[in-house]
């Protein structure tokens, strides 16, 4: 809940002016129907149900509601914009990853356990050394044996760093030295990453055709690559792949056509990021050396639950955490950012005045990454507008009035604006989103115990 010490007298007048209007429990009720939304969408408007003979009535208009206006959620994926939208935005993503790792539910028939699934990691390659943490509490870049004892690079600088950094050191992802950073090759990759990863899947189809021995028309007769992938960013800034890869048979859901078993889709995988690559302005990109491969299903693999619930957590982040929010900006934008993310911008923007990195400058606030952060296949799994269509039509069949098929529904809406209109309506849903979420983790860690205790 939010400090009430920290309230302004303004903010105090607010919250007791909104407590004491009579319509003060139907505002929380809109609160709770928009899922306690941290930026809400304010509309304008009524519903009109028209029948065949010509009956014409409003069974609903905002007019009566609090400030004549509806609240809907703002549908904002990231968990820095609206944590309520971020976490149904998750949720749903959690069970398209599930239904196309599984099956067995969202009309994906459970038989597709038996096609090789891997979870795949496709990183960046190196631009220059950043601080890191490493396993073990190692030194993040200790000196290597034989070396020199003071070893420093043309600028001067310390190219070794003995330090064991903790993992909110501030220091995490900056280069080592910032002139030696290779920055026009790590704004590229990030601008060039959607079409390397297009590449990628190109490369892992012809890998797998050339590997059983066909073209790669004869193997699209007989198997199809499904995948969803989601995006997300290093401490140093620079994007990198999750990914769930299937093989499936040409038609949705149907067993591969080929014998390529798990491990072999591994292997082609591998090789096929490693082939990827594309050349811009004299600057070779490719992926990284770090390219992880791990069997779903199997003995040595992971469960589709553990993977469909690391990569959702992945899709509702940005850039925010290099204190970039999800507004364009300039370089005259004022920004409370690193030293490394400041050339990094820099970097960027002075790319995008030349012709192969034309709409750059329109990314600078996702560090000139133009991909979207989740993309599927289209065969992978049901899609998200089903999955939200479904939860519609479940909200409205617990809806007692309910019209026959024969009324003609027609909704009219006007656009108000978004956000709570005062900081003392802020302050109200932000307490009452809290108890919400206390409410959510007391009845979870019930359930937990009375699982633990059942017999």
């Amino acid at each position: 809940m939010t400090d009430p010490v920290a309230f302004t007298r303004r903010t105090v007048d607010q919250i007791l002016d909104r407590a004491g209007r009579p319509d003060f429990d139907r505002w929380q009720q809109q609160l709770q129907h928009c899922g306690y939304c941290s930026r809400p969408v304010r509309l304008r408007g009524r519903i009109t149900h028209r029948t065949p003979g010509g009956r014409r009535a409003v069974t609903y208009s905002t007019h009566s509601e609090p400030d004549g206006v509806l609240l809907v959620r703002c549908g904002n994926r990231r968990a820095s914009a609206c944590p309520s939208c971020s976490r149904e935005y998750a949720g749903d993503m959690w069970q398209l990853l599930y239904a196309g790792a599984a099956g067995g539910r969202k009309g994906v028939p459970e038989s597709i356990r038996n096609h090789p699934l891997i979870f795949a990691t496709l990183t960046a390659p190196s631009f220059g050394p950043v601080h890191t943490t490493r396993e073990g509490n190692r030194r993040c870049h200790p000196r290597p044996a034989g070396a020199q004892p003071q070893r420093r690079c043309q600028h001067g600088r310390a190219t070794v760093c003995t330090a064991v950094h903790d993992h909110r050191d501030p220091a995490l992802g900056q280069p080592l030295c910032p002139n030696c950073y290779s920055y026009d090759a790590h704004a590229a990759f990030n601008w060039y990453a959607p079409e390397l990863w297009r590449r990628f899947t190109i490369t892992l189809r012809r890998t797998l055709a050339h590997r059983c021995r066909m073209t790669p028309s004869q193997f699209d007769r007989r198997a199809r690559i499904n995948f969803v992938k989601v995006a997300e960013f290093q401490r140093r800034g620079v994007v990198h792949f999750h990914a769930l890869i299937r093989l499936d048979g040409p038609d949705a859901f149907t067993p591969p056509g080929v014998q390529v078993n798990v491990d072999e889709l591994a292997d082609a995988i591998q090789h096929a990021a490693r082939d990827a690559r594309l050349t811009s302005d004299g600057l070779s990109l490719s992926f990284g050396d770090q390219i992880d491969t791990q069997p779903v299903h199997g003995r040595r693999g992971l469960t589709p639950e553990r993977v469909a619930a690391y990569i959702a957590k992945y899709a509702t982040k940005s850039a925010d955490d290099f204190g970039l929010g999800d507004r364009r900006i300039t370089p005259d934008t004022p920004l409370d950012v690193s030293d490394h993310i400041a050339r990094l911008l820099d970097t960027c923007w002075r790319l995008g005045e030349h012709e192969n990195y034309a709409g750059l400058h329109r990314w600078l606030h996702i560090l000139g990454f133009r991909g979207h952060f989740a993309t599927k296949s289209r065969r992978y799994s049901i899609t998200l507008g089903a999955i939200r269509a479904e939860r519609r039509a479940y909200r409205e069949a617990e809806n007692p009035d309910v019209v026959d098929d024969s009324t003609l529904v027609v909704s009219t809406w006007t656009f108000v604006g978004l956000g709570h209109l005062t900081d003392g309506d802020v302050a109200l849903a932000a307490s009452a989103a809290a108890r919400a979420r206390e409410r959510r983790e007391t009845a979870r860690e019930q359930s937990v115990s009375d699982q633990k205790g059942a017999p």
